[in-house]
């Protein structure tokens, strides 16, 4: 009796998982979970947790072994899911960055989305004028601290702390300025209200980054907004897509493309490649999320799409959850007395680094981070050697970026340059783009130059620019040089895709023979035969169906009957 017992309890405690969660705060919640506990129990006991009803705007984010992100998907097994050895640990992150967090319905939602675009900040991924970043950077001393106090707050008590990669002295005069003067009696929920308003008029807000490469091999970085899609190349953004103007996304391999209708007259395909098939396919599904979840109208008008084409096997994919329209609708109804929040003060460290607030476990290891300086004319190529990038936002009107190049011997800031953090990518801090991999990346030729989408004519006129430059270069000694090129034979990624061709046009052969011979046998079951079926019988009776029979049908019959009784005289004779 004993023995089984102690059986049935470790059989349970093998059913059992022990899960991590880091939020938003860095402190961690921690649970057991059920070996076939789905993904919503456990983002419920988190937002039980933290009291949070408006949970639609976020998602668990984890990392596989390959150091590829992934979000929880809440209608399938957590085990399932994680590639990873127990115990698991995830990230509670903003999935869905809210359009105007002032329209949110409780403080509770706006303080933790708050958190959220501070990380981004944080970690370089909301970039702006050094103007906006002193601001931000004061409302979030204001938010954290409170109002200034000369006994508290010694001579550069600003330095101490750590808003951006990288500051300057300048920088840090400005914030405490600011601090000082502008913010006196704002509570934190005001300062925290006026940081969201502030950052949700920039260009990156709501970005997280995806990177990529274009088909000439120049690096760049994808990104959903609430707003839309948008490709951030060389500190510029070069394509913006609402998501009314987006009409299908598309991946197969590394290949990610994206389908838009910018005009009745103007279509254009986008095409990029990933690092690995993995990342293609998170960069896809992460697509169909943010365009189903701030363009529709219902979650009923969601539909299952396909990774590829008609007659090919692909992912399919169904986004699960409520739409932002939905979500607003839901949260006016709320009717509750506000909870209470327990807000963290900043800890004021320059040698350790950290947005950390509230208690952490010393089991997970701080991550390391250090200050990578690029020029805005190098833009992302010269972090191609770096493990992670982010994208640097475009500057207009001569305005300088928020992370200046550091302390200068004059104390200024460098207006012409921009710091990006690099960062060991962890699973316990999930909030940087995957690493982008330098080797093997396939870059089949596309319809874009660099990323950019050209038309039929522009495509032809470039074609013939290319062919007279190269009439012109084989008048000259690099003729020969040219011909070897010209019969090097052909690559390996080249006769994949010439036999995926092929076997395209063949399966299309297949099935159109298929369906003409189907249509052939009903066709033949309709007019020749005695089947007294009703679904015959009907279609019988319909008057299209014996006009048909009387007009066509039958002088075709008799016109082959001709020409065979024809024949078979012919060959008799013979």
């Amino acid at each position: 009796m004993l023995s089984r017992l102690m059986s049935s309890s470790i059989r349970s405690l093998d059913r059992e998982y022990n899960c991590t969660v880091r939020l938003l705060d860095d402190s961690e919640y921690t649970c057991t979970i059920q070996r076939d506990a789905k993904g919503q129990y456990l983002f419920d006991l988190i937002c039980h947790h933290l009291n949070l009803l408006e949970k639609d705007y976020f998602g668990i984010r984890y990392v596989d072994p390959d150091k590829q992100r992934h979000w929880l998907e809440f209608s399938k097994s957590i085990a399932k899911q994680m590639k990873s050895q127990p115990p698991f640990t995830m990230c509670l992150r903003v999935k869905f960055y809210p359009p105007d967090p002032a329209a949110l319905k409780e403080e509770i939602t706006r303080y933790l989305v708050f958190l959220q675009v501070k990380r981004d900040l944080y970690h370089g991924r909301l970039l702006c004028k050094t103007s906006d970043a002193a601001l931000l950077a004061a409302y979030i001393l204001q938010a954290e601290i409170g109002d200034y106090d000369p006994g508290k707050h010694p001579e550069g008590y600003s330095s101490k702390f750590q808003f951006f990669p990288k500051h300057s002295e300048k920088l840090e005069r400005r914030i405490a300025e600011i601090h000082k003067t502008e913010l006196i009696g704002q509570t934190p929920e005001t300062s925290e209200l006026n940081f969201l308003h502030k950052a949700q008029t920039l260009e990156t807000y709501g970005v997280d980054p995806h990177p990529c490469k274009d088909v000439s091999g120049n690096p760049a970085f994808l990104a959903f907004t609430p707003f839309g899609f948008t490709v951030l190349q060389g500190n510029r953004r070069i394509h913006f897509l609402t998501w009314e103007e987006v009409t299908k996304l598309k991946f197969e391999a590394k290949t990610f493309h994206i389908y838009a209708n910018q005009t009745e007259d103007r279509k254009i395909i986008l095409t990029y490649f990933a690092p690995t098939p993995e990342a293609c396919k998170h960069l896809w599904k992460c697509g169909v999320e943010n365009q189903a979840f701030f363009k529709l109208e219902k979650s009923s008008q969601v539909r299952t799409v396909s990774s590829s084409n008609l007659f090919f096997k692909g992912s399919r994919f169904r986004y699960s959850g409520k739409v932002a329209k939905e979500v607003m609708e839901q949260s006016a109804k709320i009717k509750r007395d506000p909870p209470e929040i327990h807000r963290a003060g900043m800890v004021p460290s320059r040698s350790c680094p950290s947005i950390t607030h509230g208690p952490r476990l010393t089991s997970v290891p701080r991550t390391r981070r250090r200050a990578v300086h690029i020029s805005i004319m190098e833009g992302l190529e010269s972090l191609r050697d770096s493990a992670h990038s982010t994208p640097v936002r475009s500057v207009s009107h001569g305005d300088s970026f928020m992370a200046s190049r550091g302390q200068m011997e004059d104390g200024g800031e460098a207006s012409t340059s921009a710091v990006i953090s690099d960062e060991t990518y962890s699973p316990s801090d999930s909030v940087l783009p995957t690493p982008v991999a330098e080797h093997g990346m396939e870059m089949p030729l596309a319809r874009h130059h660099n990323g950019a989408p050209c038309n039929i004519d522009e495509e032809s006129s470039s074609e013939k620019g290319a062919l007279k430059e190269g009439q012109a270069a084989e008048s000259g000694p690099g003729r020969r040089a040219l011909r070897m090129v010209r019969t090097k034979p052909s690559s390996p990624s080249d006769v994949e895709e010439l036999n995926k061709f092929i076997l395209s046009v063949l399966r299309l052969f297949l099935v159109t023979i298929g369906l003409l011979f189907a249509l052939l046998l009903l066709l033949i079951m309709l007019t020749e035969s005695d089947l007294d079926i009703a679904f015959l019988r009907d279609i019988r009776k319909t008057p299209e169906f014996q006009q048909f029979h009387f007009e066509y049908f039958c002088p075709l019959r008799r016109w082959f009957a001709c020409k065979l009784r024809w024949m078979g005289g012919f060959l008799v004779s013979k």
